[in-house]
């Protein structure tokens, strides 16, 4: 049984807790002990109230948002599912932007009698620069406008030229009311005009990425194990998680970035000797040569080996309260490989209304912008559109440890 991970992004109040809330409810995913403690706190409509399934903060709670990214599991007979609730303030955006990094498909949720607002248009696209294909526009709370088809057409035509902008590949329009279960888990009489699928439906068929770039072998060294003990004396083994690909017993490979070479002598996957292991388990390579090989390093199949460069060109979502200016210095981190540099410069910004770039001279809360950053140490370079997980790096505040922004390597 694969796995689908999705997300619920859109603006405040569209619907995004209870939404899923509905998901797990109607699809008999929600333990006794909690569906009897939901029933006793019904809302004043007496409707039971299924954004608490997701809300898990006292504040969400008290405020009836969400803040915090929650992340929810559950499982039908067709497939395994991880939801991740993303919070529609414009000030939580950068939370926002967490829960889609690992996501397969966004639900973009539309309140039907707002339609497409500014958030509908950031999510989007922050969405479409994190990789994810496939979108699912939910226009939510038909039941507030009548069910009208032409309300929901509008708000399509509206969306579609959002997704001409971007080139999204893959988008269903589905009309629902979270509130009341239509078109969530189950077809609704209520929207007989509507002939496409329930939300679940198209969950439940919609193919999932395993591995972004099976092609391009990504590995980087999280651990050196030295035993060094009587019975391990020269054990040498390298612990990590395999990015993408295949790694093979016998592959001839390079470490990155100081070049060398060397051959898998053996993989390791939970203490025992296998042939392969691919993306994304957990391995313990072991070479040949005693070479020099460090946490951050990269082990890449040599015929398949990324550049490795000092000058990236990147897009950088800020999620710092403080402005980013040109030649700022902090820290890249791209996996386990942590190395000092700088914004050598801001090259544009991308306007969120028209997604038009302009030139920019700082960064504020919340900003797409496109910049040079210079490293003090060559690192591996993955485009992000080529390799999702090994383009992806976050940069950090040198002096606090604050994460400060999302970054997708463009070129180098």
């Amino acid at each position: 049984m694969d796995l689908l991970r999705f997300i619920t992004c859109g603006s405040v109040d569209d619907g995004k807790s209870t939404l899923i809330g509905r998901l797990l409810y109607d699809s008999d995913s929600v333990s006794l002990d909690v569906l009897a403690t939901l029933e006793k706190r019904q809302t004043s409509t007496g409707n039971v109230d299924l954004a608490l399934l997701t809300d898990g903060l006292k504040a969400e709670r008290e405020q009836g948002i969400t803040i915090d990214v929650a992340h929810k599991y559950f499982t039908t007979p067709r497939r395994k599912f991880i939801i991740t609730d993303a919070p529609g303030h414009v000030q939580y955006t950068r939370n926002m932007v967490t829960g889609a990094s690992n996501a397969d498909l966004a639900i973009v949720l539309v309140d039907a009698r707002q339609g497409v607002v500014e958030q509908t248009r950031r999510h989007t696209l922050v969405a479409a620069l994190l990789g994810i294909r496939h979108f699912v526009l939910a226009v939510n709370k038909m039941d507030l406008v009548g069910h009208d088809e032409a309300v929901f057409q509008q708000i399509v035509a509206d969306y579609a030229a959002i997704a001409d902008h971007l080139k999204l590949p893959h988008i269903v329009a589905i009309p629902v009311s979270a509130l009341h279960g239509d078109n969530i888990v189950k077809r609704s009489r209520k929207l007989s005009w509507y002939k496409g699928p329930s939300l679940l439906e198209h969950l439940e068929s919609v193919p999932s990425t395993a591995d972004a770039n099976p092609h391009e072998p990504r590995f980087q060294v999280q651990y050196v194990i030295r035993p060094q003990t009587e019975e391990l004396h020269d054990y040498r083994g390298y612990a990590g998680r395999i990015q993408s690909g295949t790694y093979r017993k016998g592959d001839r490979v390079k470490i990155l970035p100081s070049g060398l070479e060397s051959v898998i002598e053996a993989l390791e996957v939970s203490q025992q000797e296998v042939e392969a292991a691919v993306a994304p388990q957990a391995v313990v390579i072991r070479l040949r040569d005693d070479v020099d090989v460090s946490r951050g390093d990269s082990i890449v199949v040599a015929d398949h080996a990324p550049t490795t460069t000092r000058n990236l060109e990147a897009t950088l979502c800020w999620m710092d309260e403080r402005p980013l200016q040109p030649g700022r210095k902090l820290l890249v981190q791209h996996h386990s490989a942590v190395v000092k540099a700088s914004v050598s410069a801001i090259l544009s910004k991308t306007n969120i209304q028209t997604y038009a770039h302009s030139a920019a001279e700082s960064a504020q809360l919340n900003d797409i912008v496109r910049v040079q950053i210079k490293t003090a140490v060559p690192i591996v370079a993955d485009s992000y559109l080529n390799n999702r997980t090994a383009g992806a790096f976050i940069l950090v505040d040198e002096l606090t440890g604050d994460t400060l922004a999302a970054g997708l390597i463009e070129s180098s």
